[in-house]
């Protein structure tokens, strides 16, 4: 049992795992922000453009559901799909997917200066200098040989 504690401990602190928490906690903050967006400012406008209608709360009714003595739906004895929040949702989804596509593009953008070696606006991490020298010097000694 010591073992694994041991083996959970060194896998936790990994960076790897410390770097994928913090992506959790920022990707649900920016969740939040995103439907903040959608609810706050776009879907306003287009239910302006639609003539007033809020697009979250548009449903499709299939089978209208029972109701009891009280008026109140028995639950379970409808079909109702929402379609509305399914609209919403997707527009969540492409605004998120557009904004991580920019800044990953941006990443590979400042990964591939930084990696290269003849580019020295951006310094060169230590990894690919080393790599260099040693294709550098694996160079020079096939050119002696041969």
């Amino acid at each position: 049992m010591k073992k694994f504690w041991e083996d959970f401990k060194a896998f936790a602190i990994k960076g790897n795992m410390v770097d994928l928490a913090i992506g959790v906690v920022i990707g649900a903050s920016f969740n939040k922000i995103i439907d903040a967006l959608v609810r706050g400012l776009i879907s306003p406008p287009l239910g302006y453009l639609t003539g007033g209608i809020d697009m979250g709360d548009k449903t499709w009714t299939v089978f209208a559901p029972k109701l009891n003595d009280a008026g109140e739906a028995i639950e379970g004895s409808g079909l109702i799909i929402k379609y509305g929040l399914v609209l919403e949702n997707g527009i969540d989804f492409f605004i998120i997917a557009f904004t991580i596509f920019i800044v990953l593009k941006i990443v590979k953008r400042l990964q591939d200066r930084a990696e290269d070696e003849k580019d020295t606006s951006v310094p060169t991490p230590k990894n690919i200098q080393l790599l260099a020298e040693i294709r550098d010097g694996i160079n020079a000694i096939a050119k002696r040989e041969s």
